[in-house]
């Protein structure tokens, strides 16, 4: 580079820089841990690797993972998965109602349930299967054996995703299956003729050039790495086994090497694929036969999760399971079912943790079920159970059924604990009465409650979401689920498959708000959109921001118009664009509006200056008439006339009609 040549010869600092630079070039910047490997030796460690101790204690290799593979050492990289718990969880609920599934045998008998519930891509929940694309894909395959869940596990990746069309169309017998060579059919049979998995690519170079496994692997890593030096060697050993092994010409041979280099490059090793697609399946069985036990366990798994929880409490309404609110008369710690219903646990209580948890229930076992809201005060530990816990209960809903109310409660708080204290004296003097009967009784008499109003179902829908982050007893957005649905092009509990640069609108309630700055010091704010399915945040700033800065405000309901931004292995982030309320995005994204006009009561007068608003706020939006003549109504789409609508213009329209006789939707 001349312009840096120049630079070199004329600052020493730059030359310094670049000296210093190429001798660090290439050096490790540090040591890092493996998340999940571990390496095996056939005897001591220290005979087969140097090892070193690491601050923490942990003993760890100085060779690298790829210096461990090359000298030969077993590396097994073991994974933790969430899943398993959850599966687990579920299995346990089970056999307490004495119902037992032996998950390893499943997978071998043909269950009619799972593979219905897979081919109607019902995969909520169900590992590797959940996302858009991947269900979308399963409604088209009909999967109706392991193997073709096996093979979506290992096609659905970058690279592969480009033959799942392939793969569905030839299982459904609507392409020709072609083999190159006669000995590619066995290889090749169970996946329709296309190489999936790296087994495959070595049987390929075993089969037909005559290669052994441990050099079809060194052919396959080759390929993979797609080292030009190492290719053009593994090439002319492949193209000579395959004249001399299978008797092939030299252009068959050629095109069937660059068939498996096209393979090697994004196949997938079939033993991780297949143990994978088992728990796809263990998952997928459990969901269509048990499905209130294992979306129970998954919302144990995940609660706290602001991001997964409106997604699996949207799915349990989708399937018809309810949701039954947390309870300190019915509410264990984790998530639990009642006769096909789910209840809440109390785990999920933002500031109840194990302890106080356990003095509830251990409280409600030796007495029975809590008869009020001073009989909790009496019977449970205040020093465990202590004011934030019960500020926490209370803005939950977890003493509801205690006969009074939210506001009653919080506002009793301090006589709360002097009762608490009060019974606490009593059982020190020994008087064992206070508890007869399960009640509160003794000497003490129980306060009243205060004669408040409750709170307003926004108030306690805001603390439901703030103490369990999720909403139990409704949802913001129940009013006006239809519009919401209709106005939003993307559901914020599945945005894994848009794409960057797209533009989508997204439709929701704020639920979070974080005003700052942005690095040249203008204003900015992440908002978090809630819908019936999920969360994300969104980022305003700009013209977007001046403009909706009288909108944007926690528990509005808006529609935003926004731009994806992805990153690898990043949540798409989503760039505001516009922002409007729910009637304003009713009117700005109208697909017809309807005006009722009773012939009885038309003047000519109302419809020339019908006419004129026609013509002055020309557009796209069709216009339907709803026409009432003696009684009778019939429907007319002006033919003439399109409107371009907004709120303004809606209503001159109702000025001039009246409120109830114009509609937009």
């Amino acid at each position: 580079n001349p312009e840096l040549d120049a630079l070199l010869n004329e600052h020493a600092e730059f030359r310094k820089v670049i000296e210093i630079g190429e001798v660090l070039e290439g050096t490790s910047r540090h040591a890092s841990t493996h998340a999940a490997g571990v390496v095996v030796t056939p005897g001591p460690l220290t005979d087969f690797v140097p090892l070193y101790r690491q601050s923490d204690g942990s003993i760890t290799t100085q060779f690298d993972m790829n210096i461990v593979d090359k000298i030969g050492l077993l590396k097994v990289d073991f994974l933790g998965l969430r899943t398993l718990s959850v599966v687990s969880r579920a299995l346990e609920m089970l056999a307490a109602r004495d119902i037992h599934v032996d998950l390893d045998s499943i997978a071998d008998q043909h269950d009619d349930k799972t593979y219905a519930l897979l081919s109607r891509g019902d995969t909520t929940g169900v590992f590797q299967l959940e996302s858009r694309g991947m269900r979308d894909w399963l409604t088209k395959l009909k999967p109706n054996c392991l193997d073709d869940i096996v093979a979506m596990v290992a096609l659905y990746r970058p690279g592969p995703m480009d033959m799942i069309g392939d793969f569905v169309r030839r299982k459904h017998g609507q392409e020709k299956i072609v083999y190159l060579h006669s000995k590619l059919e066995p290889i090749l049979k169970s996946t329709y003729g296309i190489a999936v998995y790296q087994e495959q690519v070595l049987a390929i170079a075993r089969d037909l050039a005559g290669f052994s496994l441990a050099r079809a692997d060194i052919l396959r890593r080759a390929m993979g790495k797609k080292d030009p030096k190492e290719l053009a060697r593994v090439k002319a050993e492949f193209i000579e086994g395959c004249l001399n092994h299978s008797k092939m010409n030299e252009r068959l041979a050629n095109q069937l090497y660059d068939q498996v280099e096209k393979f090697a490059g994004y196949g997938f090793n079939k033993a991780h694929a297949a143990c994978y697609a088992v728990l796809s399946y263990q998952t997928a069985y459990l969901k269509a036969n048990y499905t209130a036990e294992f979306m129970a366990a998954e919302m144990t798994s995940w609660h706290g999760d602001t991001r997964q929880m409106p997604k699996l409490i949207n799915e349990c309404r989708r399937l018809g399971v309810v949701i039954l609110p947390v309870d300190v008369n019915a509410s264990n710690r984790f998530f639990t079912v009642e006769e096909g219903q789910i209840r809440c646990g109390l785990e999920a209580i933002k500031n109840v943790g194990a302890a106080p948890i356990g003095a509830i229930v251990q409280a409600r076992k030796d007495g029975g079920k809590f008869l009020s809201f001073f009989n909790l005060a009496a019977r449970v530990d205040t020093h465990v159970v202590n004011r934030k816990v019960m500020e926490s209960l209370i803005g939950s809903g977890a003493l509801d059924g205690l006969g009074g109310h939210r506001a009653q409660y919080m506002a009793a708080l301090d006589q709360f604990f002097a009762y608490a204290n009060a019974a606490e004296k009593e059982r020190d003097l020994g008087q064992s009465s206070l508890f007869g009967g399960g009640g509160s009784g003794g000497g003490l008499r129980e306060p009243s409650l205060p004669d408040i109003p409750p709170y307003s179902a926004e108030q306690s829908l805001s603390l439901e979401k703030e103490l369990l982050g999720f909403y139990v007893s409704g949802h913001p957005l129940d009013g006006i689920r239809e519009d919401v649905e209709r106005l939003a092009d993307a559901s914020l509990g599945d945005t894994s498959e848009l794409e960057d640069q797209q533009t989508v609108r997204l439709a929701g309630v704020v639920t979070d708000i974080r005003r700052t700055q942005t690095r040249k010091g203008k204003a900015m704010a992440t908002m978090t959109l809630e819908d019936f399915t999920g969360s994300a945040e969104l980022l305003v700033f700009g013209e977007a921001l001046e403009a909706g800065a009288s909108l944007i405000r926690k528990e509005a309901k808006l529609v935003v118009n926004t731009r994806v931004s992805c990153r690898e292995d990043e949540d798409p982030k989503f760039i505001a664009q516009q922002v409007y309320t729910i009637e304003q995005a009713k009117t700005e994204f109208a697909r017809g509006m309807w005006l009722t006009l009773n012939e009885s009561s038309l003047t000519e007068s109302t419809m020339d200056a019908l006419e004129d608003l026609f013509l002055k706020h020309s557009g796209n939006v069709p216009i339907y008439f709803k026409v009432i003549r003696n009684g009778q109504e019939r429907l007319v789409q002006s033919r003439r006339y399109r409107l371009k609508t907004s709120l303004e213009v809606v209503q001159q329209f109702r000025d001039m009609l009246g409120q109830s006789q114009v509609k937009v939707s």
